[in-house]
């Protein structure tokens, strides 16, 4: 047969044309479905680390806390103003007073005597006193704005408070949670390891590219004539060069690339 003329998946599958061929113990293509399985399971902690519910409720927390702030600094805001307001009634009202008690004590003294000037102070002491009236009603007035505002702002206070106790509570569990991951992650790693460390280094140099170009699974095994890696089975031209490749062969799926572990269960 013209092997140039052949079906392209009809080449052996352990020789890509991208890679050099390949040779490794069957038991040690057994070991890299073992850090397979570890890589994948560092894969799944790190997923749930990102994943931890506490993240989307920090956020929201976080977010409701930046909300409340602002509206914590509009109230103690209206709270200072309505206290520079209520000084500065309160001094037009003693001022009045003043002005008041003065003409008050001309009027006593007796030293007025033409009636023109009595009655021009009389009118004045009237008016004053209507005029501390309507300030007074001005302060009363600005004192229970401010004292709405001391309100609201012993409320927005409280509140914040409990926000920030919720958010600490929730960052507690988080780190905790988050905790309990980092330390399987630690166990896993050094297990990987130390399988690792058995495997040649030319085989697992080969698995850690693959990793990396098909997204963290660079070997599969081969279970009942179909590649664990893309779910494909392999047609019957490829089997038969499966079944033809020697045992220390590194077979390859022609369809996904990865390599394609032998075991029992392979169906060949």
């Amino acid at each position: 047969m013209d092997r140039s003329r052949a079906h392209p998946r009809s080449r052996p599958a352990h020789h890509h044309p991208w890679s050099p061929p390949l040779n490794a113990a069957p038991a040690d293509q057994i070991r890299l479905l073992e850090v397979q399985a570890l890589d994948v399971r560092l894969s799944q902690l790190a997923h749930k680390r990102r994943t931890l519910p506490e993240h989307a409720e920090l956020d929201a927390l976080n977010a409701d806390l930046t909300q409340l702030r602002d509206l914590l600094v509009a109230a103690q805001t209206e709270e200072s103003d309505t206290a520079r307001e209520q000084t500065k009634a309160e001094q037009d009202v003693d001022q009045v007073r003043q002005r008041a008690a003065r003409d008050q004590k001309r009027l006593d003294s007796g030293a007025v005597t033409s009636p023109k000037d009595l009655e021009n102070l009389q009118h004045e002491i009237a008016s004053l006193a209507k005029r501390q009236s309507d300030l007074e009603d001005v302060v009363l007035e600005v004192m229970e704005r401010r004292e709405a505002a001391q309100e609201r702002v012993a409320e927005l206070t409280g509140r914040v408070q409990s926000l920030q106790d919720r958010i600490g509570d929730t960052t507690a569990r988080r780190d905790a949670a988050a905790g309990e991951i980092d330390a399987e992650v630690a166990t896993v790693t050094k297990e990987r390891g130390v399988i690792a460390g058995t495997i040649p280094a030319d085989l697992l140099k080969l698995y850690d590219k693959l990793c990396e170009q098909q997204g963290g699974v660079g070997a599969a095994r081969l279970y009942q004539r179909r590649c664990d890696g893309c779910r494909q089975e392999l047609a019957i031209t490829e089997l038969n060069e499966v079944r033809a490749a020697a045992p220390d062969a590194v077979v390859r799926c022609e369809n996904c690339r990865r390599i394609l572990v032998r075991t029992p269960e392979s169906g060949l």
